[in-house]
């Protein structure tokens, strides 16, 4: 019985993406906003010891994942705690993975964080959105760094 419910589960997600189910009282790791507030921004990186940390933009989620150690409560000492990290896309509001992401650069569009990095599942939507809204660079999930959150902040 327990193998045909987690086929089940499987299969429910293959076929129709993956999970990032979150309620009014969820709130952001770094900022402690309330992510329903923001749908189109909330992210989630889901832990090995079974927890998942929600945040209310992918600005707010690479903080997090470039020094997890600030919030030593979590339990992550290194990115083999991570199992999945994901990310709204944008235009279609499904989760994605956040490391098969596009994240526009400097658009005139802002979240609950402020300036942030607006995530697509294709680099073709990031580059449409990017011309309709001043982005000024497209990055893949590799690209993302740490002094560039930092800039983000308002921090260099």
């Amino acid at each position: 019985m327990r193998k045909i419910v987690i086929g089940m589960i499987l299969v429910s997600t293959f076929l129709f993406g993956f999970s990032m189910e979150y309620n009014k009282e969820t709130a952001c790791l770094v900022r402690n906003f309330k992510v329903h507030k923001g749908p189109q921004w909330v992210a989630k990186i889901e832990l090995t010891n079974e927890k998942e940390v929600f945040f209310s933009s992918p600005k707010s989620m690479f903080e997090f994942y470039f020094v997890p150690g600030k919030w030593f409560d979590v339990g992550v000492k290194s990115e083999k705690d991570f199992k999945e990290i994901l990310v709204t896309d944008f235009n279609t509001l499904k989760p994605i993975k956040a490391k098969s992401a596009f994240f526009v650069y400097g658009s005139n569009v802002t979240s609950p964080a402020g300036d942030d990095l607006v995530p697509f599942d294709s680099y073709k939507d990031a580059q449409n959105f990017a011309k309709k809204h001043n982005g000024k660079r497209v990055f893949s999930f590799k690209e993302v760094s740490d002094p560039l959150i930092r800039l983000l902040n308002g921090r260099i």
